[in-house]
């Protein structure tokens, strides 16, 4: 049975079209997609998102703990707040799930915490992996409950959001630089996004959750739902887990080698020496942008045909409302240069290979 968040009498009542989303009931809009996608590009929309999972470690060991646990490496936390986007990988190299830490305490101490916003469609096997992998260090692994989260994204996100937060939550938020984040009592305001604007995730407890949308609301920050929410983040050229990458593709084959710190050399993550052996055999393949040159609709799984090259696939695709063109992310051969085609009902279309970020800060980025 899919769940509920607290807000979802709410979203019911603003109109939201529901549907189920890695087991939750969840708005795909609330009208109109492509308005709601052009709200965040230029002013400001909110995400319901309290179905992503928080997990908060603890104990003097945590740092020990994530340097094993985590691709990318912990010690870029150097100061308190920090956020780091790390994929956490099985021992073959496949991405068991990307996810966002905040390093809130890491001096090696008993007080030292960290917390971690999972993914909702992997929030069992996450929770079951970091706890079986966290028993030899002795950290503590506790999973936020009672809790909501609300993403405020778009150009005046952040000027909005802070006129309606509690005074002590909008002090300590108003520093924050871009991916940081800051706690002030029950309320954690992190400065990270989906979307390719600048904006605040806000986590909050749920009994205040209803009273905080309805003053985002009144301070003119519009509803989203998930449709745009999907357009916003491929136009920003960011992996939807389960569709661009998962436990069968390594973080080299997905767009995120760069998240995978190598250095210091002797440091021992979980899959590392997979990615070794894969980098050392040569990487066979790239994610690639893709934007269609004729006419037609880019979706996912359609084949990608590269001259003198080989096949690839498309991973994610749409129509963009910001460049009004087709877009996809895409698997392809490693030699793929400027050119390709994509096969769309039976013919075959063109389309052109890009970096595959599209549209930040509201702005393109494949011109």
């Amino acid at each position: 049975m899919s769940q509920k968040t607290v807000l979802f009498d709410k979203h019911v009542q603003q109109g939201g079209k529901i549907v189920d989303f890695a087991g939750w009931q969840m708005p795909i809009n609330y009208g109109s997609q492509i308005e709601e996608h052009h709200q965040v590009r230029q002013d400001a929309g909110m995400f319901d998102v309290s179905h992503m999972t928080v997990v908060d470690l603890t104990g003097s060991r945590v740092k020990a703990f994530l340097q094993y646990l985590l691709a990318n490496d912990v010690a870029r936390l150097k100061q308190p707040g920090k956020a780091l986007y790390s994929c956490m990988l099985n021992e073959q190299g496949g991405v068991i799930d990307d996810l966002i830490i905040y390093g809130m305490a890491i001096n090696d101490s008993a007080e030292d915490w960290v917390r971690m916003v999972v993914n909702a469609g992997t929030r069992d096997k996450d929770l079951a992996w970091i706890t079986k992998q966290a028993a030899a260090f002795d950290v503590d692994v506790k999973e936020g409950s009672g809790l909501a989260m609300i993403a405020v994204q778009g150009p005046n996100a952040i000027e909005k959001a802070l006129k309606v937060m509690p005074l002590d939550v909008s002090q300590a938020a108003a520093g924050l630089g871009r991916f940081e984040g800051a706690a002030s009592g029950e309320w954690f305001v992190g400065r990270t996004g989906y979307t390719g604007e600048d904006g605040f995730e806000i986590i909050l407890p749920d009994s205040e959750a209803m009273g905080f949308w309805d003053a985002l609301f009144k301070a003119g920050v519009k509803p989203c739902g998930l449709g745009a929410r999907d357009t916003l983040r491929l136009e920003a050229g960011m992996n939807l887990y389960g569709t661009d990458m998962d436990e069968s593709t390594s973080p080299l084959i997905s767009g995120l080698g760069w998240t995978i710190a190598w250095e210091p050399a002797d440091r021992d993550f979980i899959g590392r020496q997979a990615l070794e052996q894969e980098k050392a055999a040569g990487v066979a393949q790239k994610l690639v942008g893709l934007v269609l040159e004729d006419k037609g609709v880019l979706r996912g799984h359609q084949k990608v045909i590269v001259a003198g090259a080989g096949e690839g696939e498309t991973t994610s695709g749409t129509f963009s409302p910001s460049l009004k063109q087709a877009i996809a992310l895409a698997r392809v051969p490693a030699a793929t240069a400027e050119q390709c085609q994509v096969e769309i009902r039976g013919k075959l279309l063109n389309a052109r290979v890009v970096k595959p970020v599209f549209v930040r800060d509201g702005k393109s980025c494949i011109d």
